[in-house]
């Protein structure tokens, strides 16, 4: 078994509010659940309203799936245009770690 994780630090366009910024990312972070069947979430500088943290996590059998799904989870944050993807950092655990 292997556990993909990927922390993505995003940069939000015209948001002015916290309540503007929630209604950019929850729609990022339901694509990423319904496209790929990973699990998302918004997981950290809450407070800020310009910026965000989301992380992704996916189990799978194989490394390389792991891979493929956490790139291709960053390609689709980062072709969003109402975000500027600022780094991505990811991590792979396998059961002998």
């Amino acid at each position: 078994m292997f556990v993909g994780s990927l922390e993505l630090d995003v940069l939000l366009g015209d948001v002015h509010s916290l309540k503007d910024k929630r209604g950019l990312v929850r729609p990022v972070l339901a694509d990423l659940r319904r496209t790929f069947e990973v699990a998302a979430a918004e997981v950290g500088l809450q407070d800020l309203h310009r910026r965000a943290v989301l992380g992704v996590a996916v189990v799978a059998a194989d490394p390389s799936h792991c891979t493929a799904v956490l790139d291709s989870c960053e390609r689709l944050v980062a072709d969003r245009p109402e975000l500027e993807l600022l780094s991505a950092q990811r991590r792979l655990r396998g059961s002998d770690d």
